[in-house]
């Protein structure tokens, strides 16, 4: 099955992970500072997901690059639809 391709500006791709990982960063830091225990717990979760949602997609971009560098013919791993062997 064909699915169209929804692809974001390179620049913000790339900004994504930074992006999560400071609004994580900041959320957790504002839960730190929220006078209340349900600000603080609202605040803080979302912030602990968004930190951790950036490191898991930078890490994970570092690892493909990385993969990708090593092989010799780099475009076979982008999946264009077409399967080996068949």
């Amino acid at each position: 099955m064909w699915h169209p391709a929804l692809r974001l500006a390179r620049p913000l791709y790339e900004v994504l992970p930074g992006l999560y990982i400071v609004c994580g960063l900041a959320a957790l830091a504002a839960s730190y500072r929220a006078s209340s225990p349900l600000a603080s717990v609202v605040l803080g979760v979302p912030g602990l997901a968004a930190l951790l949602a950036g490191i898991v997609v930078w890490l994970r971009r570092r690892d493909y690059r990385r993969l990708r560098a090593s092989y010799e013919r780099p475009d076979a791993l982008s999946g264009s639809g077409r399967e080996s062997g068949k």
